[in-house]
């Protein structure tokens, strides 16, 4: 007796060829239409936030801001630990791949509101930093520079994640996640509290970093997709991943010039002559006419009231200022300058290397380490340790050890 052609085969492979079965194992994706929809009904359940994923990121986002307060690598690894599964960013190429403007959005908003949180609880600790002083930038520094090993975290993170949700999308990666949300939440979270905090470099670097990771992670993401076997359906799918990418370059576009604008230092160089023409201004050689031109009165040509005197009694530390530039290790990319010179004095400004200053002829030495009295091109004058900087023209003997 034959069984009904309308019964169904056994899902278990039972009765298959052996190449066949081996074949069924290896596929990830449902091949039938019902089975497909049911699985990326999953998948887009999966990676729909809740109200955990805020929850936790404001945690996380607490943490970061006491690690760049601190400086603390340690609390930097424990924020990237408490973030929640980065499920927004998977969202946002599964919303190419259904096709769905609403999924979209949902996913877009969800990310938005995550680092917005994350912006928000950096810029507090930035204000903090006023009233508490800061133990250094060390670690801050180091997420809003792009290098390699980040890139090589945060790829890693993005396939893992993507390629593990695919093989069970009823569960949450949340180890590989945790890749993207220190290469994500991070950098975010320093820009912000460079912002409040008066740190130059941070913000808006951070930012920079922070959008170049997430559109090199959404790509990635799509890769993995389209290579495990989903691909944008429609048109409106591959408008949507579109979207994606010209969002993050115009934002990138926008910020990186504004920062070019803000934190280097490329105009630096316009005041210096400025200050040269003005200290040879001040023997003013006007007033010498009006001395020979004016010879009937005894009183003009006494010293007392020809402004020689006044210019050398102001303007004494300007010729003896040396013009130097800042040369910190690479891995600091700038230096700190201080009121006092201690390491517990607060920070006047945080300035990145090749920043021209000024150097006074007083230093300060302290537990082996030398201070050097520096000003800014703004007039701003504190103190740096002398051997993050570099003599940048022969006209000052005072830095040579």
């Amino acid at each position: 007796m034959t069984l009904p052609t309308s019964e169904p085969l056994s899902s278990s492979g039972f009765g298959l060829p052996p190449a066949r079965r081996r074949r069924s194992r290896r596929v990830i994706l449902p091949g039938e239409e019902d089975e497909r929809a049911t699985f990326l009904k999953d998948l887009a359940h999966t990676v729909t936030p809740s109200i955990d994923f805020f929850i936790f990121t404001l945690l996380s986002a607490l943490v970061l801001g006491a690690a760049i307060l601190f400086d603390s690598p340690a609390l930097y690894v424990l924020a990237a630990l408490l973030a929640p599964f980065m499920a927004p960013f998977i969202g946002l190429g599964l919303a190419t791949i259904v096709g769905s403007i609403s999924f979209f959005v949902q996913e877009m908003g969800s990310l938005l509101v995550g680092s917005l949180i994350t912006f928000g609880c950096g810029a507090a600790f930035g204000l903090l930093s006023k009233v508490l002083p800061i133990s250094g930038i060390t670690q801050a520094a180091y997420h809003v520079t792009l290098n390699w090993p980040n890139f090589l975290l945060l790829t890693l993170g993005a396939v893992l994640t993507t390629y593990l949700l695919l093989r069970a999308p009823t569960q949450r990666p949340l180890v590989a996640s945790v890749a993207i949300a220190y290469e994500i939440y991070l950098p975010v979270g320093v820009a912000g509290f460079g912002l409040t905090g008066n740190v130059l470099g941070l913000f808006p670097g951070g930012l920079v970093v922070f959008l170049v990771h997430l559109g090199w992670s959404a790509l990635v993401i799509a890769i993995t997709l389209a290579v495990m076997g989903l691909r944008p359906a429609t048109l409106l799918g591959y408008g949507l991943t579109t979207t994606i990418v010209l969002i993050c370059i115009a934002a990138l576009i926008t910020i990186g010039g504004f920062g070019t604008a803000l934190g280097t230092n490329v105009a630096l160089p316009t005041p210096l002559p400025s200050q040269t023409p003005t200290i040879t201004q001040t023997p003013t050689v006007t007033m010498t006419p009006t001395l020979t031109l004016t010879p009937l009165p005894s009183s003009t040509p006494t010293m007392t009231l020809i402004p020689t005197d006044t210019p050398t009694v102001t303007f004494t530390p300007e010729p003896t200022l040396v013009q130097a530039i800042v040369e910190a290790p690479e891995e600091y990319g700038g230096a700190v300058i201080r009121q006092k010179p201690s390491f517990d004095a607060a920070v006047v400004v945080s300035i990145s290397n090749g920043t021209i200053v000024y150097v006074f002829p007083d230093t300060y030495v302290a537990n082996n380490i030398t201070w050097a009295h520096v000003r800014l091109a703004d007039h701003r004058e504190g103190w740096l340790v002398r051997d993050l900087i570099a003599t940048a023209t022969p006209a000052g003997p005072t830095l040579v050890k």
